[in-house]
Parts: C-alpha cells; structure tokens; sequence
C-alpha cells in the first residue's frame, strides 16, 4: 500500500508555487504599511502627548488582544453593515488591513523599545552641541534603534507571512486556500497539506537566514 502519493504532490507543487506571489504580495504590503503606521504609534508612545497617546494606547491594546482571525472578519464582514462604501471591499484588501492594524500593534512596542534603548546620554550630548530633535532622531537615534528593531521587525514578517494562511476564509486563492481548494476535489489531504507546510519552511528558513545576514551587516559596525 502506497503510503503517499508523491506523483500528485509533484504535480501540486508548482501551481502552489504560482499562488506564492499572492501570500508574499499580500503580507509585503502589510508590513510596509504596518511599519508607517508603528512608527507613528512608537513616536506618540515616546512622546505622550495626553490625549493621542491614550488613543494610542487604546489601539494597541485591542489590536493585541484580539485575534488576528476576528478582525479579519470584523473588516470583510462587519464594516460593511456600517460603511455602505465597503460593501465592495475584497479579501485581499481585507488581508492587508487586518495585517497591517494587527502587527502595527506589536511592531509600535518594539520600536518604542528601540528607541528608548538608546542610551540617554547620547541624546544629552547631540542636543548640548546644539543638534534639533529632528537632527538628533534622523542622526542618532532612528540608526541605533533601527539595528536594535530589525530582528523582531523580520519576525513579525515572517509571522505575518504565515499569518496570511487566513486570508482563504474571505475567499482569497492564495497559497493556503489554493490548497485547500485542490485537498477537498482531491481528497488527498496530507499530501496537500504537507506540500503547502514545506514551501512555507522554505520561505521562513530563506527569510531567517536573510535575517542573520541583515544583523550581522547592522552589528559590523559595532564589532571590535
């Protein structure tokens, strides 16, 4: 008895190969606004202005403790009912807000945790010598913090990655819901699955080690 039918997974694998652009398309653009929209939520949580920093607060908190899969529904399903003009949005919009509002939540902390990380002392020399606290963000402490953030920020992207896998309940074809497509006519789910579960090993592990050449690039500054 054959206990797997490695013809079907050779013949799978390339068509789940033409829905990866989707997957890496769809949290691509996640992250890049997810990032604009962090980087705005950390200034305002260094800063503390009354007023914005509550409704800063407020954001992170439930965009961190909901999950990811209830928002998503909350957008494509609920904001609809509310806003006339959304009736028309689809998954892969969906997809991109949810990611964008969810990991903007936990990528603002780790900003803000950068940037607070540099050492204080720095920042009392660059304003002594008569730097503007634009000078000293853009000069000395983004580049600081940027090599501090950059590892977390690359984990967040490879979860939001993984993350897209949801997409396929709002009836997006990309690389899970393209498999799940060809498991329920084939029946052939293990095949399936474990085909779909290498070509995202295969990217985390690409992505991981391109994460071990960006540190080591950022820290070679740094190295004595």
């Amino acid at each position: 008895m054959q206990i797997l039918d490695f013809g079907y997974m050779a013949e799978l694998f390339p068509y789940l190969l033409g829905k990866l652009p989707i997957t890496l398309g769809m949290a691509s653009a996640g992250m890049l606004c997810a990032l604009v929209l962090a980087s705005g939520l950390a200034i305002v949580r260094v800063v503390q202005p009354p007023l914005v920093n509550g409704a800063a607060k407020l954001f992170i908190s439930f965009f961190r403790g909901t999950p990811l899969l209830v928002q998503l529904f909350l957008f494509y399903y609920g904001l609809p009912q509310l806003i006339e003009s959304l009736v028309k949005i689809d998954g892969v919009t969906a997809t991109i807000l949810g990611l964008t509002l969810h990991f903007s939540a936990y990528m603002a902390e780790s900003i803000r945790a950068a940037i607070v990380g540099i050492d204080r002392s720095q920042t009392e020399a660059a304003l002594s010598i008569g730097m503007t606290q634009s000078q000293l963000m853009r000069r000395i402490v983004l580049p600081q913090a940027t090599r501090i953030a950059v590892p977390t920020l690359m984990n967040y992207f490879i979860d939001m990655i993984k993350s897209t896998s949801l997409a396929f309940t709002l009836g997006v074809t990309e690389l899970m819901g393209a498999t799940q497509k060809e498991a329920s006519s084939s029946f052939l789910y293990f095949e399936a699955f474990l085909t779909v579960a290498v070509i995202y090993w295969v990217v985390v592990e690409l992505l991981s080690r391109l994460q071990k050449l960006m540190e080591r690039k950022l820290n070679k500054a740094y190295q004595r």
